[in-house]
């Protein structure tokens, strides 16, 4: 017997953690006037070139990467008509380049043949291009103005579990959880606020609750077993480590 799709919707949080979570936002928004998007873009295609380049790598990088390629490949006709390899000097240094250049160059083509050249703005055309997924969608379409999105990434997750809006792994999960915790209107400055909240106070390693500005509302979940198995600094070395070997006599 199928079950109802109906009953499988995931129930809506009790007001008070809704509450708590809009509060949240309130106090970060405060500290962080300045939060915005720091991948330095100046159209469409760029903007989509750089959240690809960004994957498992520092916007800095990225935008030490981005003015001689935007240079070399203005259009996305001029990546669409290259190699990928084309690609490859300009930005080694981003890792996972050689896979990076495929998917940017794929991407521009298929814009080229499909999309008459232009950088679609419906999620799902997005997510139908190589190498783009929903993360990486979701971002390009925040910053594109074309809706209201909650995209996840390893700073949202984790912080979204800290702060007990979440307990599960999956980003997808993650993302329909803030999506029925937060009303959509604030979906867009709330993904920049906890990207930025991860990078600034709630590191993976050694997390800030001090300076934290949101440390009142924070239950700190995993908070204490990070900083448990973290290396103390001035520790003396592990006891575990090999010791040199001492050269033999003659």
């Amino acid at each position: 017997m199928r079950r109802d799709v109906a009953a499988r919707a995931p129930r809506p949080p009790p007001a008070a953690e809704q509450a708590r979570a809009l509060r949240v936002l309130d106090l970060l928004d405060a500290a962080l006037p300045e939060a915005r998007i720091a991948l330095r873009f100046g159209s469409d295609h760029e903007l989509l070139v750089s959240v690809i380049l960004s994957a498992q790598c520092t916007d800095a990088r990225v935008n030490l990467v981005t003015p001689a390629l935007f240079a070399r490949y203005p259009e996305p006709a001029a990546y669409a008509r290259a190699e990928p390899e084309a690609l490859w000097p300009f930005i080694q240094s981003c890792g996972l380049y050689r896979n990076k250049a495929r998917s940017i160059v794929a991407a521009m083509r298929a814009i080229e043949e499909r999309h008459g050249g232009k950088v679609p703005r419906e999620r799902e055309a997005l997510e139908e291009l190589p190498g783009v997924g929903r993360k990486t969608a979701g971002v390009v379409l925040i910053h594109l103005g074309a809706g209201q999105h909650f995209p996840v990434d390893t700073h949202v997750g984790r912080v979204s579990r800290r702060l007990g809006f979440t307990r599960e792994l999956d980003p997808g999960k993650v993302e329909r959880r803030l999506m029925t915790l937060l009303p959509p209107e604030r979906w867009n400055r709330g993904h920049q606020l906890l990207v930025w909240h991860g990078r600034r106070w709630c590191a993976a390693r050694a997390p800030d609750c001090g300076g934290c500005p949101v440390a009142a509302l924070c239950p700190r979940r995993g908070v204490e077993r990070v900083r448990a198995t973290a290396p103390t600094r001035g520790a003396a070395p592990s006891s575990r480590r090999r010791r040199a070997r001492r050269p033999s006599r003659p």
